[in-house]
């Protein structure tokens, strides 16, 4: 099958990168390759946060804030992936370039880089904890007589593996990492969900807000929004994830990646909403801000469930780390006109995933972090940056259906993206009080 968008306007030399950058060295993606990275990017650490979002919100607020994020995302991730090839013989292969098409060549960069960056490194981060934190668990449960192992050496396993699958050199070869990854999610989410309901009722639940201080109370809920949108960050990868797929005019791309979005969601849905609701009602406002650490019993299926956190998080670390990747290594040969070389590739990537290690054996506040990061960094890329471009790009009539939901996934975003922080902010200064370094 012939690639349809012939690289006229590439020199030799820039083929040449082209064809060895991690998003466009590979076009041969099936369909399911989308289903796959889409569940591993989504369905990660930030499903087991979702009971604890609600008990913040409470049954009524939490319920339609939940449904509402997965429709707003499932209406803009549509919309990313019918913008990739909006202009014949031309691809949007990463998130930027989307950008710059629809705001300009500099402003394109300022607006989507730092913004998916963030995005890309915080899940990094996050996933590098959520690792470290699940394996100690696991030796817990399994070593009880052993005496207590710091956290950091557990985080430091954790990123021995990402040392290795960082050498993988593009999304398509770790295609059977993410497979295994979204199966685990899946499998873990529905061991969360089974044990709740089997658990049933905690003794003496409480649906009542989480504290007696109405500022507590506040913060909480606008943490638990930001939570809610760190559950939907699979945007920030979804063009990248695209441009593996082939494409010809009769043949477009979107075809595929739409069917594998359109499962993927399904699968979130499926995952989601039971382990968010049966989550909450059994522990109410007890719940811990990782549902697996509320659930002590039976206790063989608690430690099976915290590795298979572990193998999912190995799989969403590098699903979020190769657009970084591609990045690092377009700035190195293009502006600092390194040659390409694995040596290159291997001394960039360990270095970037030594400094996230670094970070997550530095502030393992999980909670807080997802909020922070949820709100000011997840919600642009996820909730109204593709609106945005839409309105640019298609200019919908005035009233119309398509202008009147994508204003309204716009102020949605906006507000989530004003409040959410500030809710994951006091989340981080109140952890930090009690925090002893490298503890």
């Amino acid at each position: 099958m012939v690639e349809e968008h012939p690289h006229n306007e590439m020199t030799p030399e820039e083929k040449a990168i082209n064809d060895w950058l991690p998003v466009t060295s590979d076009r041969k993606a099936k369909w399911w390759f989308s289903t796959v990275h889409n569940v591993t990017a989504m369905v990660g650490a930030g499903v087991l946060s979702l009971p604890y979002a609600m008990s913040q919100m409470g049954w009524a607020a939490g319920s339609v804030v939940l449904f509402m994020s997965w429709a707003i995302t499932f209406y803009t991730i549509w919309q990313m992936v019918e913008m990739h090839e909006m202009v014949p013989g031309k691809r949007f292969d990463r998130y930027h370039e989307l950008g710059q098409h629809a705001f300009g060549e500099k402003l394109g960069l300022w607006i989507v880089v730092p913004q998916q960056l963030t995005v890309d490194i915080a899940s990094c981060i996050v996933y590098m904890v959520t690792g470290g934190k699940s394996i100690k668990k696991f030796h817990e449960i399994v070593f009880r007589d052993h005496k207590p192992i710091k956290l950091t050496f557990f985080i430091m396993i954790f990123s021995c593996v990402q040392f290795m699958l960082s050498l993988l050199p593009n999304l398509n070869a770790v295609s059977l990492v993410s497979f295994g990854a979204a199966i685990m999610s899946i499998t873990y989410s529905m061991i969360a969900f089974g044990s709740t309901m089997f658990k049933g009722v905690h003794e003496g639940v409480s649906y009542a807000p989480r504290s007696t201080k109405t500022q507590e109370n506040a913060f909480g809920f606008l943490a638990a929004l930001g939570d809610m949108a760190f559950a939907y960050a699979g945007h920030n990868v979804v063009l990248e994830i695209q441009a593996t797929i082939p494409s010809t005019p009769e043949n477009p791309s979107k075809v595929p990646m739409w069917r594998g979005v359109w499962l993927a969601y399904v699968l979130v849905a499926v995952c989601y909403f039971p382990v968010a609701i049966a989550g909450y009602w059994a522990f109410g406002n007890i719940v811990e801000d990782n549902i697996l650490m509320s659930l002590e019993k039976p206790e063989w299926i608690i430690a099976l469930a915290n590795i298979f956190v572990v193998v999912h998080v190995i799989g969403s670390y590098q699903v979020f780390a190769m657009p970084v990747f591609d990045m690092i290594e377009t700035f190195l040969v293009k502006k600092l006109k390194f040659t390409p070389s694995t040596t290159l590739r291997v001394i960039a990537r360990s270095t970037y995933v030594a400094s996230t290690m670094f970070i997550a054996v530095t502030v393992p506040f999980f909670g807080g972090l997802l909020g922070f990061f949820g709100g000011f960094a997840f919600a642009p890329g996820s909730y109204f940056l593709p609106c945005i471009i839409w309105l640019i790009l298609y200019k919908p009539k005035k009233g119309s259906f398509s202008w009147i939901a994508n204003w309204f996934c716009i102020i949605t975003g906006m507000l989530l993206t004003i409040f959410a922080p500030m809710g994951g902010l006091y989340n981080i200064i109140k952890s930090a009080k009690t925090y002893k370094f490298y503890s």
